[in-house]
């Protein structure tokens, strides 16, 4: 398997990335269901901001190199596999919108399944373009 080819890696990532929307989607669709429940807390999906420390980690830091003569010692920094990396729901409960308890803003909802809509639109549409390279290669 080419586990070190940059082809295969960009194409793990984007279906990764749109797993991951997939999942955002039913937790919007979650939130815009639950807009009325009294003290319902909204849920947010995180995945993206890990993928880049664990991308950033794989890359060896240009600042301090440590010195371990000792197989005991504790490197500086660790690498990540982006492949462990999974969305994380995480619950808000620091705002409130609504009297009764809720934190979910209908119209900031709609927003965001828009926008993850869009997103996910966009990488099938660069993973059909990877995909019609090969085919072009291949004929």
């Amino acid at each position: 398997m080419l586990t070190g080819n940059s082809f295969r890696k960009t194409l793990d990532i984007l279906h990764r990335e749109m797993d991951v929307s997939l999942y955002r989607r039913d937790v919007i669709a979650n939130n815009i269901a639950n807009s009325d429940t009294p003290h319902f807390k909204r849920s947010v999906v995180n995945f993206e901001t890990s993928l880049k420390a664990a991308l950033a980690s794989e890359k060896p830091s240009k600042h301090l190199q440590p010195f371990l003569k000792d197989p005991r010692h504790i490197p500086f920094e660790r690498p990540v596999d982006y492949r462990t990396v999974r969305p994380r729901k995480v619950l808000d409960f620091l705002t409130t919108a609504k009297n009764n308890g809720n934190n979910v803003d209908i119209e900031q909802e709609t927003m965001n399944a828009l926008h993850n809509q869009l997103q996910y639109q966009l990488m099938s549409q660069v993973v059909a373009s990877y995909y019609n390279q090969v085919n072009l290669v291949l004929r």
